[in-house]
Order: C-alpha cells, then structure tokens, then sequence
C-alpha cells in the first residue's frame, strides 16, 4: 500500500468522532478486529521489501497508536446508558440500607415506658449543674468524697459548676417547682471522673425515679420495681433487696437480680456471683424534701436510680460497655429488628 493511501486512513482515524458507543465499537472492529484494515495491513509487513520494512511497520504503529487513542479518549461513551432505551420496570429495586436505633436510645424508650404505664411522667434538666441542685439541695455533706476531683467533673474557673454526677439534680428542679403528688421519672446522660473499663465508663446514661405523696411507703417502692423487673426482664427474673447507703434517702437499698448472661452460673460480668446490681434506691431523705419547701411531716416518697447502660448489658447479652460508644457499624446493624 502506497503512502498516500495510509496518510488518507491515519486522516480518516484522527478526524474520527464517535456519537454513540455503538459507533465506537464498530471503529475497533472496522480498524482493530481480526479482519480489520490495520490487523491486514501488519500482516502484509513481511511482504515488503527488507529495505522498507522498518519504515512501513513504524508508520503501522502510529495507524494502530491512533487508533487506540480514539478508543480510550471516547472510552466513556460505553459506560453511559442509552437514553433512548425505556427504562425496564420489572427489574428489583436497589436493597435500602436500613438504620437503627442505637441500643441505649431503645432501653431508654422501653424503660419510659414502663413507667408511663403506672403514671409516671418524663422531667429534664440541664447536663451543666451548680452545687445547690447536684450536690447540697440532696444532703450531701460539704466533705461527701463526691465533690472531690476524682469523682466529679467540675467546670474550669466556676468550682460551683459541674457537669452533672447524677439526675438526682432534675429531681430537684421538680420539687422546687412542683407540690404533691408527683410521680416522675429523668432519663439524661450524666458524667464522673471514673477510669473506662469493660463495666464502666467516664459519661453514660441514667433514669432515676420520683415519687411522692402522702403515704407513700418502702412496700410501695418495691412493689413499682418489682413491676419495672418483670416488665423489662420477665417474670421468671428473681430479685433481692441489699441494704445500702446514698445521702438523699433513709432508708436505702440496692436492687439485684438473676444475672442474665450467664444464668446465675458466675461470669465476669456479675463477678462470678450470679447477681448483678442494677439500681439504687430508698425513701427520700427527709432533709432532701425540707430543703425542696415540701412539708416533710405530712408528705414521703421514695426515689432510684439505674444505668442504662447497665440494663442494656443484661438485655442483649453484652459483657463489656465499651462497645456502646465505639460506633461500629457491624454492632450496631444487629438492632435494626429491636426498633
């Protein structure tokens, strides 16, 4: 083949614009197939004379470099549909990514709800608190070990400022707000300087309880947590009362039961005891309803409080709280049927 008659192929390919993939891929075949005028024109390189060859194959090359060239640069033109072609309506749909409650957020609902059933309310209050609400308004002495820096998370340059140690302080805006009867609960997130371990971390969840009224005894107290047990855990949970001690009510308890992860045989969990403590509670202090302007003579009432972590643990079976802060999206995926 004469130069003239390659110059005129090498034009034809440079000058080449696809419209379509359809047109591209008919360029390949046309130039680069097996049967393709660049594919018969190497195949006529050992016909040339040995004086030629070197000239005619470097030409070849450049016919064949063009060429591809034009396939990469409009190489895009086969990754975009056809707009013309109706889209197909009998084809599935694209499976939807389905999200999830996060387990906490799901306890603490479940717990609400509980209580809603037995006619308790939902109270709130600041995270950022003074030492009235959180500390002095709930009869802890000026020395108690919990306004210490161990303990406590105080506000720089404020030291009457602390993120909150409990939501004992919600109950207490209540009281200083509201007359008897009440009858609340205050779920919120709540801080202390702890070290992080697998059983407890330096910020999580509570939901404490109010309630008072004329009348109101320890046989009431038991019985509302007792409903709470068997409402959240099952009827088949057992329970025991533990005598304890906290400076806002007199007298004062700590609620176990049956530990659910190892089914009271030991585990790490409830070390090795088959019980596991999930709430604090007893009869408010008289001083805590005399500091709130409620007639401590003619009104009782009694008060807990749990972690909701702690309740999230027994619930689903999880032997170490760290991974309800971690954000892991495989963790977290295994909720999607509890919400």
């Amino acid at each position: 083949m004469d130069s003239g008659s390659i110059n005129k192929i090498l034009g034809n390919i440079r000058s080449f614009i696809p419209a379509n993939a359809a047109e591209l891929e008919h360029f390949r075949i046309n130039y680069l197939g097996k049967k393709g005028i660049i594919t018969n024109l190497f195949a006529e390189l050992k016909n040339a004379a040995p004086g030629q060859r070197k000239e005619f194959g470097r030409v070849l090359n450049e016919l064949k470099s063009s060429a591809e060239n034009i396939l990469l640069q409009f190489s895009h033109l086969g990754e975009e549909k056809d707009k013309s072609a109706p889209d197909d309506l009998t084809l599935p749909a694209e499976p939807l990514q389905i999200g999830s409650l996060h387990p906490v957020s799901i306890t603490r609902q479940k717990i609400v709800d509980i209580f809603a059933r037995i006619g308790f309310t939902v109270s709130e209050g600041p995270e950022i608190e003074d030492d009235w609400h959180n500390f002095s308004a709930l009869n802890f002495p000026p020395n108690h070990p919990a306004r210490e820096m161990q303990d406590t998370f105080f506000v720089e340059k404020n030291p009457d400022l602390a993120l909150r140690t409990h939501t004992s302080s919600v109950q207490v805006r209540v009281m200083e707000n509201t007359q008897p009867p009440i009858r609340t609960i205050s779920p919120g997130r709540v801080y202390r300087n702890e070290a992080i371990s697998a059983r407890a971390h330096c910020f999580f969840h509570q939901v404490e309880g109010l309630y008072i009224d004329e009348k109101v005894s320890f046989a009431d107290l038991k019985q509302t947590l007792y409903y709470f047990v068997h409402e959240m855990f099952g009827t088949e949970t057992q329970t025991r009362f533990r005598p304890s001690y906290f400076p806002f009510t007199e007298p004062s308890a700590e609620m176990d039961i049956s530990c659910l992860i190892c089914k009271g045989a030991g585990c790490a969990v409830c070390k090795h005891t088959g019980w596991v403590e999930i709430l604090g509670c007893g009869m408010v202090h008289p001083n805590v309803l005399d500091n709130c302007k409620i007639n401590s003579s003619k009104f009782t009432g009694f008060a807990f409080g749990m972690g909701i972590e702690r309740i999230v643990m027994l619930k689903y079976g999880i032997n170490d709280i760290r991974i309800l802060f971690e954000n892991d999206k495989r963790f977290l995926q295994q909720f999607v049927s509890a919400t």
